[in-house]
């Protein structure tokens, strides 16, 4: 079993719950809305520990590429726990390791990556990671 799946290897989670309008036609979550669990835990991550400000922050983190494997559906009305931790860490972006899990369970209903380009936010030009979300982020580097 791959690392990805399992909840030992994140760092940091965060209660979600499925809503209403998460579920598609065919009852469960639908693929996009994963996407949206995963923005939604890794930006968490840096208001709460790097004190990002979203909206006047000079750098922020722009998604350059992300993945999705799904595993097991999920559905609403579910309470479930986003997981994060960092994969790749360079000198203006960041490879993050996320995974949506239900409450309490073990492994992943789903697994992916995400990644940010820090950049400025008046030029969209990549700048280096500000040094206080650097070290928020070497906290979850899984290869540390």
């Amino acid at each position: 079993m791959d690392a990805e799946q399992q909840r030992s290897h994140y760092g940091y989670f965060l209660d979600l719950t499925t809503r209403w309008m998460d579920n598609d036609i065919y009852g469960h979550v639908n693929n996009a809305t994963y996407y949206s669990y995963f923005d939604t835990v890794a930006n968490q991550y840096l208001i709460e520990h790097a004190d990002v400000n979203i909206h006047t922050a000079g750098v922020v983190g722009f998604v350059v590429a992300s993945s999705c494997q799904y595993r097991s559906p999920i559905a609403f009305p579910e309470a479930l726990q986003g997981a994060l931790r960092v994969d790749k860490l360079g000198r203006s972006s960041v490879q993050y390791g996320l995974a949506i899990f239900k409450h309490g369970e073990s492994l992943a209903s789903a697994y992916g990556t995400f990644t940010h380009v820090f950049v400025n936010r008046i030029s969209s030009r990549s700048v280096p990671i500000p040094a206080r979300v650097r070290q928020a982020l070497e906290r979850l580097f899984a290869g540390a």
